[in-house]
C-alpha cells in the first residue's frame, strides 16, 4: 500500500455514515463536534459554513465539497450572521416551500485518533474545494456518482454508497495535498528519495530494514536519506518504521483476533515479547489490555 491510503487506514473505523439535508427559506442548523472526521457535498443551491473553532465563514456552492478531518463542531445556514439561531442537526424540518430549496449529503467518518498518521494530522480544521471547471476531475466525478446514488431503491445503492463515501475521502486528501500551501506532508510525497523510502517501508513493513538497505532502495547514499528523510517526516527512518510497525500492530489488535505472535510477526517483531515492550512503550499498555480497550470502545 501506499502512504496516502495507509494513512487513511490506519485511523478509519466502521464504515461512513450520511445523511441527505433538504431546507429551504431561513435556516440555521448546529452540528456538535464529532470524534472523527464529517463531510458535506452541496447538490443544489448553497449556504454557508461557520466553524466553532472562529475560523471565516466559509461560502458553499452546488458541487462544492467540504471535509471537516478533525471533527469540528460548526453550523450551517442559509447566511453567516446570528448562528445562535441554529438547532440541532436532528431537528432540521423538511422545507417549507418558501425560498430556494438547498439540498446536501451530510456524512461522518469514524476515525481512532490515538494513531493518527502526521499526514493527517496535518490537515487543517476545514479543507473546502470549491467546484471548478477543470479542478480535480476525480472528485468531481466521484460528486456525481454520489449524486446518482443518492436514492436508496436503486438497486445495489445500500453497498454503493459507503464504497462512494470512502473514495471521496480519498479524492478529498489528495485533492488538500494537490493544493496546500502549508504542512510538511505534501513536500514529502513531492521529494523522490523520501518517497521511495516511505513506499519501501509501507510496502513491506515486516522486512529486515537497515539504514544501508533503505538507502539503496532509494537509490542514494545512507547519509542522504537519513539527512532528506529527517528533516521531511521529522523521523529519523528506522524511528519512523518502529512507530509504524506499531501503529499497524495496534490496528490489527483493534479489527481483528489475530494471536499475538501472529500480530508480531506481521510487524516485523521476532517475538511477543519484543512486540509487548515495544508496544507499551510506545502506547502506555500492553497489547493485551489495548486490544480490550479498543474493543469495548
Amino acid at each position: 500500500m501506499d502512504v496516502v491510503s495507509d494513512a487513511i487506514s490506519a485511523v478509519r473505523t466502521g464504515r461512513p455514515s450520511s445523511n441527505r439535508l433538504r431546507v429551504s427559506g431561513s435556516w440555521c442548523t448546529r452540528l456538535a463536534p464529532y470524534e472523527g472526521a464529517g463531510f458535506h457535498v452541496v447538490m443544489a443551491g448553497g449556504c454557508w459554513l461557520v466553524p466553532d473553532t472562529g475560523g471565516e465563514p466559509v461560502t458553499l456552492g452546488v458541487g462544492d465539497v467540504v471535509l471537516l478531518p478533525h471533527g469540528a463542531g460548526h453550523v450551517l445556514a442559509d447566511s453567516p450572521g446570528d448562528t445562535a439561531r441554529a438547532v440541532p442537526f436532528e431537528e432540521m424540518r423538511r422545507p417549507d416551500g418558501d425560498g430556494r430549496e438547498v439540498e446536501l449529503l451530510c456524512g461522518k467518518y469514524r476515525l481512532d485518533r490515538s494513531r493518527t498518521h502526521p499526514l493527517m494530522a496535518e490537515l487543517p480544521e476545514v479543507v473546502h474545494l470549491p467546484n471548478r471547471v477543470g479542478r480535480h476531475p476525480e472528485l468531481r466525478s466521484a460528486v456525481d456518482l454520489l449524486a446518482n446514488e443518492l436514492d436508496e431503491r436503486r438497486p445495489g445503492a445500500c453497498l454503493a454508497l459507503p464504497s462512494l463515501l470512502d473514495l471521496l475521502l480519498i479524492y478529498l486528501v489528495r485533492a488538500w495535498m494537490s493544493e496546500a500551501e502549508t504542512g510538511s506532508w505534501p513536500s514529502v510525497l513531492s521529494d523522490p528519495v523520501t518517497t521511495a523510502a516511505l513506499r519501501a517501508l509501507h510496502s513491506d513493513p515486516a522486512a529486515p530494514w537497515t539504514n544501508d538497505r533503505l538507502a539503496a532502495a532509494a537509490g542514494v547514499s545512507r547519509a542522504t536519506l537519513a539527512r532528506r528523510f529527517t528533516a521531511l517526516v521529522g523521523r529519523a527512518p528506522m524511528a519512523y518504521l518502529t512507530w509504524w510497525r506499531l501503529t499497524l500492530a495496534a490496528t490489527r489488535l483493534r479489527d481483528t483476533d489475530a494471536s499475538l505472535a501472529t500480530v508480531a510477526r506481521e510487524a516485523g517483531y521476532g517475538s511477543p515479547y519484543a512486540l509487548s515492550h515495544a508496544f507499551s512503550r510506545e502506547f502506555g499498555v500492553t497489547p493485551g489490555k489495548y486490544r480490550v480497550s479498543a474493543g469495548s470502545s
